[in-house]
């Protein structure tokens, strides 16, 4: 067994869940004390980030000589419950692939990375790589937005599952809220009682006409369009009376030029016109978590450098693609970290059955090595 695909296993065998998706959840403790100590021992300045407590992240520095490039791998730790699963904790190795909770999701790309800086700087660099194992990419990217306050380089990689494809664009999401506002009244009046869910029905619809507005709009080379949809609703108090009050959860998926403002206002002009044509209509509006949309020029230097390592490896110039999910990448960029993203190939990515391809990690690591050697010589 190779030496990632034995740190893959390890990874794969510490429950890691993210107590913010399943009440409980293990979280990234024990997980980022490994990542922490088998770094140390390969000779990494490692240094613990903890502002949440509990949530730990791992920064992993191998120190140049000076004078060259610097150069951050950054991969989650955290993955998504794993109720459903047969033995989602024991690594099982079948077909050349390995099965298990986060195989694929992404400590398959941890494992690659680790090895590779570890690898890259035993032969002498010039630059710093440094190794980013974050908390809460499934939620809230705690870890990622921690690691761009704590430190800077030159470029980033994420290495998030990508089938050995170049990502160079996401996606971003807002989640908002908005609560329509009824009377409550006893079902057998009427004339009192004002019906909150019907008018969510009309907001729902709307959302639905604005939906197919933004399908026939303006198309991203690599992501598409713009995207929204309704996520949860909820509302009523019984069978006999109006409900006062209903409120639905959605989410926008935004293209690299979108905003937070841009997706309120249009949400704004929504509720404003079902208003103005129903003195009974009232409805608010409330958005929570954004993230923004992610690219980065297929001409910056990390990308060609990537790219060109990755096909001395492949045999052939690797697809450069972007995907429709966000990642930490949109955060590294951000924060001055011009970010790529590029891993290994599988599925099952928050499934019942996880699985990574072995040839794809080993291939992975050997890139991401070789593209470290360059970036940092």
């Amino acid at each position: 067994m190779s030496e990632v695909v034995e740190l893959l296993a390890r990874l794969v065998a510490i429950d890691s869940v993210n107590p913010d998706l399943v009440a409980g959840g293990r979280g990234e403790s024990e997980i980022a004390s490994f990542v922490g100590d088998w770094l140390a021992a390969r000779g990494a300045e490692v240094r613990r980030l903890e502002a949440t407590p509990g949530r730990p992240s791992i920064v992993g520095r191998f120190r140049g000589a000076g004078g060259g490039r610097s150069l951050l791998l950054d991969g989650h730790l955290d993955t998504v419950g794993h109720q459903g699963m047969e033995r989602p904790l024991a690594p099982r190795i079948d077909g050349g692939r390995l099965f298990g909770r986060g195989a694929y999701d992404m400590k398959c790309g941890v494992a690659a990375m680790m090895v590779a800086a570890a690898n890259a700087a035993r032969h002498g660099l010039a630059g710093d790589v440094l190794v980013a194992a974050v908390a809460d990419e499934e939620v809230a990217s705690l870890g990622s937005a921690e690691v761009a306050r704590a430190f800077r380089a030159d470029a980033a990689i994420v290495t998030e599952p990508t089938a050995l494809e170049l990502v160079v664009a996401h996606k971003g999401f807002v989640w908002a809220e908005i609560e329509t506002h009824g009377r409550a009244a006893h079902g057998s009046r009427p004339d009192l009682g004002v019906d909150a869910i019907a008018h969510m029905g009309r907001v729902i619809a709307g959302l639905e006409e604005l939906g197919a507005e933004l399908a026939a709009g303006a198309r991203h080379e690599l992501l598409g369009t713009a995207s929204v949809h309704a996520s949860t609703v909820g509302g009523g108090e019984g069978w006999s009376t109006y409900p006062p009050s209903c409120r639905l959860r959605l989410e926008w998926r935004t293209l690299p030029g979108d905003s937070p403002s841009d997706v309120e206002r249009r949400l704004r002009a929504l509720l404003d016109g079902l208003a103005a044509s129903d003195a009974r209509f009232s409805a608010t509006l409330r958005l929570d978590l954004a993230r923004p949309p992610h690219e980065i020029d297929p001409g910056h230097e990390i990308v060609r450098t990537l790219a060109g390592a990755a096909a001395a490896e492949l045999g052939r110039p690797p697809r450069l693609s972007g995907v429709a999910s966000w990642a930490d990448c949109a955060i590294l960029s951000a924060a001055g970290m011009p970010t790529v993203m590029f891993g290994p190939d599988g599925d099952g990515a928050h499934a019942d059955v996880e699985w990574v391809d072995l040839a794809s990690v080993e291939r992975c690591a050997r890139v991401l090595e070789a593209t470290i050697r360059s970036y940092c010589a």
